[in-house]
């Protein structure tokens, strides 16, 4: 698996996001820097691992919709 890019938008979204619930949840600033080194830091440790679980999570659902194929299309012959 290659490394996990984002958007600028998202990254900085996601930049804040931390920033916010440091803020809330620790009552401590979380500077700028220090919130992209954790946001850097969390996905390389845990995405991978999410990655990877949405890869099973989508191929699941995509073989449930396969197995119903035959219910939702099938039509019975003529004779």
């Amino acid at each position: 698996m290659t490394e996990i890019e984002l958007t600028p938008e998202r990254r900085d979204a996601l930049i804040n996001r931390l920033q916010t619930q440091f803020q809330v949840e620790f009552d401590e600033p979380l500077s700028t820097f220090r919130a992209a080194a954790l946001l850097d830091l969390v996905l390389k440790w845990a995405g991978p691992t999410i990655y990877n679980q949405a890869v099973q999570d989508v191929r699941a659902h995509l073989q449930r919709r396969l197995d119903d194929l035959d219910g939702e299309i099938f039509a019975p012959p003529a004779c």
